[in-house]
């Protein structure tokens, strides 16, 4: 049976949470590099290179490489991500080769539980995998448990309030709201109180804009007014509220050029987006048809004019074209 201290299988669908369960697996296993485990000082951890690859494209000779022992016996990290796209063919090599790594090598799986490679994970947690399991933030609760966390790593204390409206300001993407707690505890001191979530909101009301736009491109009608309402309430510019409607069609409009699925990490240099977020409109853009994506374009280009030239009524202005965006993604 495989040393589960070589072989681990992170589980789950939280992006932000996968990579640092992955990272602090990385960080363990350098800390101990070279010294049989032990974790001493002096150790050449930091050099212990980690090669990344999805595990979808592996193949025997490539994996064979990857796992051989080297000549030096020099230690290694290998990540096989998105295992739970993989075909058949990839995920018995590396079931196979997860049983007996070489000395020195740490084999890190990221699986997402489900998919068309389900069964790895229990393939490989018969085999003595370490398992670790990361939770799905699905509600609000979840996701103030999660803020209420971040602060404690930060040793900052904050209460019940404070959580709340940040969370409800952020909304559902946990990479924005670890990054807007960061920023809140550095910008303050670590003395963050209501009022500095206010001041903080009030000078980054894009991310209000970027949820309104997030909800119009999905096709939530009801639910991008009334974000937009919410936004026009607090006084959002219009224009942050328009260049983000204008960000998200056109991200859809790059995917459904492409003519084929993108992969989110071969393609997001041509995209000009961040992996995640092409995973991320690669599925929003599943539902949109070429025609209402042209449609979809004129509509936020109007709405850019309007509201740069100075309109009559910006406010309604921006409606019509949430409206629009979101009945044509229907």
């Amino acid at each position: 049976m495989v040393d589960s201290a070589r072989v681990h299988v992170v589980v789950g669908t939280e992006g932000l949470l996968v990579e640092r369960a992955v990272s602090a697996i990385v960080e363990s296993a350098r800390a101990t590099a070279g010294d049989g485990g032990m974790g001493l000082p002096g150790g050449a951890g930091d050099a212990v290179p980690v090669t990344r690859i999805r595990a979808g494209d592996v193949d025997q000779s490539e994996l064979v490489e990857l796992l051989s022992p080297s000549l030096f016996a020099e230690e290694r990290i290998v990540v096989l991500e998105s295992a739970a796209e993989a075909g058949k063919a990839p995920v018995d090599l590396i079931v196979e080769a997860a049983k007996n790594p070489p000395d020195g090598i740490t084999l890190v799986i990221e699986h997402s539980g489900g998919g068309r490679a389900k069964s790895m994970v229990a393939a490989l947690k018969k085999a003595g995998a370490e398992l670790v399991e990361v939770p799905t933030i699905t509600s609000a609760r979840d996701r103030a448990d999660f803020a209420k966390s971040e602060f404690r790593a930060q040793k900052v204390r904050v209460s019940d309030e404070l959580v709340d409206l940040l969370v409800d300001s952020v909304g559902k993407d946990l990479r924005e709201l670890a990054a807007a707690i960061a920023q809140l505890v550095a910008d303050t001191g670590g003395r963050v109180d209501l009022a500095a979530v206010h001041r903080y909101y009030a000078g980054r009301a894009e991310v209000t804009g970027f949820e309104i736009a997030d909800k119009a491109v999905a096709g939530q009608v009801a639910a991008a007014l009334e974000a937009l309402r919410w936004a026009q309430h607090r006084g959002t510019p219009h224009v942050l509220i328009a260049d983000a409607l204008a960000d998200a069609v056109h991200s859809v409009a790059r995917i459904r050029g492409l003519g084929r699925t993108p992969d989110q990490y071969r393609d997001a240099g041509e995209l000009g987006m961040a992996p995640w977020k092409v995973k991320k409109m690669t599925q929003v853009a599943r539902r949109w048809r070429p025609e209402n994506v042209a449609g979809a374009l004129q509509a936020v280009a109007a709405a850019n004019a309007d509201v740069k030239g100075q309109a009559a009524d910006p406010d309604y202005a921006l409606e019509l074209a949430v409206r629009k965006v979101a009945t044509l993604a229907g």
